[in-house]
């Protein structure tokens, strides 16, 4: 005890007595504790668990969750057949197309006589209105052959006066004064004279014309493009040194696939977006081209037929032009020939459903139709004979002018077939 309670030292406990029983007990049981006491439930009293029996959720939630998945997975392989049935629809049957060019007329001005080039009136990419003047040839030599013109015109018109002035004064002759062969021949001379006097006035109107083809005009409202011409060129006649594009041409041609065709119909309406420009110009459809190139219709050295073989693995579709007549252009948007265009034909869908019921399952219904049997054709949308043209196309030509008598040409130049001769 003194040992035990010796000042600086701990008190060392004294380690517990050892138990009667745990000598009895395996070491392995010595440390785990003895199971709680269970209580009794009452007879009747169930938990709710118990409605799904003792392990019925552990069991039935992997289950459920294998079901879930497989589900799932369905629903999604489901959707994603859809969507590419309608995709296919869209890019295979639906009448639009990324091929699509804006196209316009040129008027390719050629001068109608050859000179050189004095005066050059225009510059590259100028408008111009249908008339103006877009160059001008020397006209010196035509004027010189109007003034020559002119001159023979008056030496034709005072022959005829005087030989049909003799003419009448013999035919108003008696047998005695003079014979029936000098008035015949006095009428033949007044003929020709009148013959010569009408030659004479067509060369004096084609010189005039001349002169005024001098002055090359503009055929039709547009924009002057690639001028290359420049002042001392010579213009030969016939050869075109200068293009005008018509501004009142433009249209767009749609080259659709001939997969596309049974859904376009003359008339629809048309949406076409050039690249670069959100903005999209409306118009109709206006006519379908009737025919296109076959590689196969060309003969070969020999004159047989050339066929090129085809590979039925895949086959490629042929495009066919569809003009596009514009109806309004947003502003802003400049029209240039040779654009590309995207090209939609809006109406297609009111002419898919074919008498069925609209809305969104109707719309579905019918692109899953499409993909299977082929979009039905639309029965009298492409006339069997097109339209013509529905404005006249016309450029003014040269009209001759009405040419002077020979009195008015040379006036008191004969008198009078019973005038009394004129004193010198």
């Amino acid at each position: 005890m003194d040992t035990l309670m010796r000042p600086g030292r701990a008190a060392t406990p004294k380690p517990p007595e050892p138990d009667a029983t745990a000598a009895d007990t395996p070491l392995v049981n010595r440390f785990v504790p003895p199971p709680a006491a269970t209580p009794r439930r009452p007879p009747f009293a169930k938990p709710a668990t118990t409605m799904l029996g003792a392990r019925g959720m552990p069991l039935l939630m992997p289950l459920l969750i294998r079901w879930g998945r497989r589900l799932a997975t369905l629903a999604v392989l489901a959707v994603a057949v859809v969507m590419a049935l309608v995709v296919w629809s869209y890019y295979v049957t639906a009448p639009w197309t990324r091929d699509g060019r804006m196209r316009v007329q040129v008027a390719s001005v050629a001068p109608q006589v050859s000179g050189r080039i004095v005066e050059v009136r225009v510059a590259d990419n100028q408008f111009v209105h249908k008339g103006d003047v877009l160059y001008v040839i020397d006209p010196f030599d035509f004027e010189v052959a109007v003034q020559s013109a002119k001159a023979l015109v008056a030496q034709r018109a005072a022959d005829l006066q005087v030989k049909q002035v003799q003419s009448e004064r013999r035919q108003h002759l008696s047998s005695i004064a003079t014979s029936a062969e000098e008035q015949q021949v006095f009428a033949g001379m007044a003929v020709q004279a009148d013959a010569a006097f009408k030659a004479a006035q067509q060369q004096l109107a084609q010189a005039e014309v001349n002169l005024q083809r001098t002055q090359v005009r503009s055929p039709v409202n547009g924009y002057v493009t690639n001028l290359l011409m420049r002042v001392g060129d010579f213009a030969h006649e016939g050869t075109s040194n200068i293009s005008v594009t018509d501004s009142d041409s433009y249209w767009i041609d749609g080259y659709f696939e001939e997969t596309k065709l049974a859904r376009l119909c003359v008339g629809d309406r048309v949406e076409a977006k050039l690249m670069g420009y959100a903005q999209p110009i409306t118009g109709h459809v206006a006519t379908v081209t009737r025919g296109i190139g076959v590689s196969d219709a060309a003969a070969g050295t020999q004159g047989l037929p050339n066929v090129n073989p085809i590979y039925t693995w895949v086959r490629l579709a042929q495009r066919v032009p569809v003009r596009v007549a514009i109806d309004k252009v947003p502003p802003g948007v400049p029209l240039v020939a040779g654009l590309t265009a995207t090209v939609s034909v809006l109406d297609a869908e009111n002419g898919r459903a074919n008498g069925r019921e609209s809305g969104p399952m109707a719309a579905l219904e019918a692109r899953l139709s499409d993909v299977f049997s082929g979009p039905p054709a639309r029965v009298g949308c492409i006339p069997a004979i097109a339209a013509g043209p529905t404005t006249v196309q016309s450029l003014p030509v040269e009209q001759e002018a009405p040419g002077l008598s020979p009195g008015e040409i040379n006036p008191g130049l004969t008198p009078g077939m019973n005038a009394a001769p004129r004193s010198r």
